[in-house]
């Protein structure tokens, strides 16, 4: 039998907003899964899809579930401006498919490899100078500081404004206890990023050169019907914004998730240790230190999807004009998918084919490949350099986020090998 009932009340409390939700979500999703896995919440207007086929499924339906007013449930965000924040994830195909290939032409996996050698040595430049405190705090030294950099090489921002950066993105993604719309220092930090990367890409236009601004200038293709279509000064500012986040922010909060569930696991992680100091090679020997992580404590717990036309999950109908989030966190412990040990933290169980953390279908995400390749670059270097880590549960901060999961402080201590 068919329901569509959008003001039925659910019994199981879910606040994406909720402070307390944050610091641990996954007790929520598993009852959602057991109990309301097609869940209604007539407070905050949305559903919630929290098994993996369902959102496997959602994922790949790219006609009647809509990226085109963005993917966070913020009304301030969710509208039809929302590409000017979120770029082409806030499009549809056939927009979404022309920029995505425009940017493509830029962003390509060889330029993304090349830059190995560059984040190997960002990495060892400020994983020494943590070496060399001893205790120091893993978000502020080094997670904080690493894809930032290497945005900012990608993009050819100079390091004297990394920092004030970095700041604003951590503006742009908080959000205040209580507050369920974006705050005024989240909407002031968009707006001095907007501007910093509009004067940016004015000075390129004027100075091309070898960095992604320049070769997104310079990215144009043929359609179908032969015309050729180039990137317009919004869509490059977009496409940095975008940056800003799925290329800095996920990636800070891979790397400080994969470190916290490494001490929380730590006879893996002194298998890993112990693999690097006889000799193995560090990066593939972290491979699945990482996987581990992107499964079991994914950056990216939740996105949005705009109903366009009624769709129908576990008996249920969702209607045209709705939205609903797709609970990627929980999708990624679905024990019909990862087993009746899904809510252990198991590094070298098999999920490459299953895990959701970057989507599927044509929205799957463009930067995967850099945010493995720099998360495993900076695990690989602390494997290589320590004998053993420590990190301090009790003074660890969560960032309070609807979207993205992680730490906005992680104090540690190392002893060097």
């Amino acid at each position: 039998m068919t329901v569509t009932d959008p003001g039925v009340h659910s019994s199981i409390p879910f606040d994406p907003y909720d402070y307390d939700f944050h610091e641990d979500p996954y007790p929520t999703y598993a009852r959602l899964r057991q109990h309301e896995p097609v869940y209604r919440s007539a407070d905050g207007d949305f559903w919630a899809l929290s098994r993996h086929a369902d959102v496997d499924q959602a994922f790949r339906d790219n006609v009647r579930l809509s990226n085109s007013w963005g993917v966070s449930m913020d009304a301030t965000s969710y509208n039809e401006n929302a590409e000017y924040a979120m770029s082409f994830l806030a499009m549809d195909d056939p927009r979404h498919l022309r920029l995505r290939k425009l940017v493509s032409t830029g962003f390509t996996p060889r330029r993304v490899s090349e830059l190995a050698p560059r984040i190997t040595e960002l990495t060892r430049k400020h994983w020494e100078r943590c070496l060399e405190m001893g205790e120091f705090d893993f978000v502020h030294d080094f997670a904080g500081l690493l894809p930032m950099d290497v945005v900012s090489e990608l993009l050819g921002v100079g390091p004297d404004d990394r920092a004030y950066l970095r700041t604003q993105s951590d503006l742009l993604i908080h959000r205040e206890e209580g507050v369920t719309d974006v705050p005024q220092a989240a909407i002031a930090a968009y707006l001095e990023l907007h501007r910093y990367y509009t004067d940016l890409l004015a000075d390129r236009r004027r100075n091309l050169g070898d960095d992604l601004v320049s070769a997104l200038i310079r990215a144009e293709i043929t359609g179908d019907d032969g015309e050729r279509a180039t990137l317009t000064d919004p869509e490059i500012i977009g496409f940095m914004m975008l940056m800003v986040v799925a290329g800095n922010e996920t990636t800070t909060k891979l790397l400080a998730n994969s470190l916290y569930w490494g001490h929380r696991s730590h006879d893996q992680i002194e298998q890993i240790v112990a693999a690097v100091g006889g000799g193995a090679d560090p990066q593939e020997s972290v491979a699945d230190w990482v996987q581990e992580t992107l499964r079991y404590d994914t950056s990216t717990q939740m996105l949005l999807r705009r109903v366009l036309d009624d769709v129908e999950y576990g008996g249920h109908t969702i209607p045209a004009g709705d939205r609903v989030l797709l609970l990627i966190g929980s999708a990624n412990r679905d024990p019909e998918v990862f087993g009746a040990d899904a809510d252990e933290y198991r590094i070298g169980r098999e999920s490459s084919r299953t895990i959701l953390s970057f989507g599927r279908g044509t929205h799957f995400c463009l930067g995967a490949h850099l945010a493995r390749l720099e998360t495993e670059l900076g695990l690989a270097e602390i494997a290589r350099t320590v004998r053993d880590f420590e990190v301090d549960l009790a003074a660890a901060e969560r960032v309070h986020s609807v979207n993205v999961r992680g730490f906005a402080s992680l104090p540690m201590k190392v002893q060097a090998r």
